[in-house]
């Protein structure tokens, strides 16, 4: 199921590639939400020389306008063609300047049924990354977090199969449900490793949580199947 945000990207898309009108040079829109909630649109340049897709233009433009990283993109291609996968070429772009954006892809039964939000990764599985081009990485956060986070009282976040490691962030607030995100740029200074029954109550207080039980009950909100047994990552974070 869509968020609240990532329909904003698809309509933004629709409504781009249906003010194209008929054109042999532009076929194709795409849309995309960057960090700070900005919606980028572009279109595709074809021309017998070569010519840049549509998610490469709007990556160009969100630059051009903010340079966050980007949240959600998506493509839409004419003549009632719906959304469109991206090329192997934008996909390794994605994967190397937005690795943590969501791609929303055609649906199993045709442009008629709702895309599919996935992972940049999970398109480009055993991709090459690049190492040296330095994107900042994005950490989400369900948005009721938002002020404990900015006040200092929740300095740690306990993520299960979700690697990161020390260095610059972007904190991405969000609810599913509504429209927007707040944002906060950071760093993971720490990254620890162990299971869930060896949290400690330092954890705890810097989940800023009652007790461990309550620190339990929260990661199986997130991750339902996650049990004693399993590995998480205690990333140690601060605000700028």
């Amino acid at each position: 199921m869509l968020t609240a945000n990532e329909r904003r990207v698809l309509a933004a898309a629709r409504e781009t590639v249906a003010g194209l009108g008929w054109s042999e040079a532009h076929t194709v829109a795409s849309a995309a939400m960057d960090a700070a909630g900005r919606i980028h649109t572009g279109v595709d340049v074809h021309h017998f020389t070569g010519g840049p897709c549509a998610e490469l233009v709007v990556m160009g433009q969100s630059a051009a306008v903010s340079g966050e990283a980007l949240l959600a993109i998506t493509a839409v291609g004419d003549g009632d063609r719906g959304v469109l996968a991206p090329c192997g070429r934008c996909r390794q772009v994605l994967l190397d300047m937005h690795p943590d954006a969501t791609v929303l892809v055609p649906g199993p039964d045709g442009p008629e049924t709702e895309p599919v939000p996935l992972a940049v990764a999970d398109l480009l599985p055993h991709g090459c990354r690049q190492p040296d081009v330095g994107a900042t990485r994005i950490l989400h956060f369900a948005a009721r977090y938002y002020e404990d986070v900015v006040a200092g009282r929740k300095t740690v976040t306990v993520r299960h199969a979700d690697p990161h490691r020390p260095g610059p962030v972007t904190m991405v607030f969000e609810d599913p449900e509504v429209e927007g995100v707040r944002m906060l740029h950071g760093a993971i200074e720490t990254v620890e490793q162990r299971r869930v029954g060896e949290l400690t109550a330092e954890d705890v207080r810097r989940e800023n949580l009652p007790d461990l039980d309550s620190l339990r009950r929260v990661l199986r909100t997130h991750y339902p199947l996650i049990t004693d047994d399993d590995q998480v990552d205690v990333l140690g974070i601060r605000t700028r």
